[in-house]
């Protein structure tokens, strides 16, 4: 339920890498997490797919000094910069990972197979190039805080009001494992993110589950037309929001960076 892109569990242990705060291993196995294998196809210089652990190792000898996600959506290229043929790969995707000093971009291709229950889940990570310019629609960890805040508040109002805010044993049982994974002090991000940035994705998945829950429990007292389409309109300026804080805080070790 809690919104984690794959693209973002790569930027974010892959720029640990580069900044030599975990081992190759280590962040190999935290992009994979729960997945059976990544691989990544495309790269100059192989000639074909090859692990992780190689992969990184690769993107840092061709120059990448660190990684920046996208969470691109109709009519909303967040966080691309093309050309044509990345963005509409990305846009598919609904992610991408997008490389500092050098002109390359990840696009991940997912691939289920097994039962319910015991999925199968193999990533193929697409090495495109990329044009080199300021990413679509980014903002700052401050301005994606502030959003987050008032975007919150105005959607709680409108939802509450139409009682689909999330209520009964589903939204029960998504909350509590949101509360489980915050008091268990589970990792957000990888080492080398200012605590801001933690801060901001917390409450950027936090404003994603409570969307899930709205959109997921039905109408509710939303019987009428209009009001549903009330409740779609209270809903999409919070998704765009959330996505871009997502974007805001993977990205804000690269940002902080270069700043520094």
């Amino acid at each position: 339920m809690l919104f984690e892109p794959r693209s973002g569990r790569l930027a974010a242990w892959g720029n640990a890498l580069l900044a030599g705060l975990v081992s190759p291993d280590e962040a190999a196995s935290s992009i994979v997490g729960e997945d059976s294998v990544h691989r990544v196809t495309g790269l100059p210089g192989e000639p074909g797919p090859v692990g992780l652990t190689l992969a990184l190792g690769r993107l840092r000898v061709l120059g990448v000094s660190g990684l920046r996600v996208a969470l691109p959506a109709p009519g909303h290229p967040l966080g691309l910069s093309g050309p044509a043929e990345f963005n509409a790969r990305a846009l598919e995707a609904e992610e991408a990972v997008v490389a500092v000093g050098a002109a390359l971009g990840l696009v991940p291709e997912v691939v289920e197979a097994g039962p319910a229950g015991d999925l199968h889940v193999s990533v193929t990570w697409h090495c495109l190039p990329v044009r080199e310019a300021p990413p679509a629609d980014v903002p700052s960890l401050g301005e994606a805080e502030r959003e987050l805040a008032e975007a919150l508040r105005e959607a709680t109002v409108v939802l509450t009001r139409l009682d689909v805010a999330g209520s009964g044993p589903v939204a029960e049982a998504a909350l509590s494992a949101y509360r489980a994974r915050a008091e268990a002090g589970r990792d957000v991000l990888a080492p080398g993110y200012p605590p801001r940035a933690v801060r901001v994705l917390a409450l950027a998945q936090r404003v994603d589950l409570m969307v899930s829950l709205a959109y997921e429990n039905g109408p509710g007292g939303a019987v009428a037309a209009s009001e549903m389409a009330a409740r779609s309109e209270a809903l999409r300026p919070v998704e765009r929001v959330a996505r871009r804080a997502l974007v805001a805080a993977y990205n804000a070790a690269v940002e902080e960076r270069e700043r520094g």
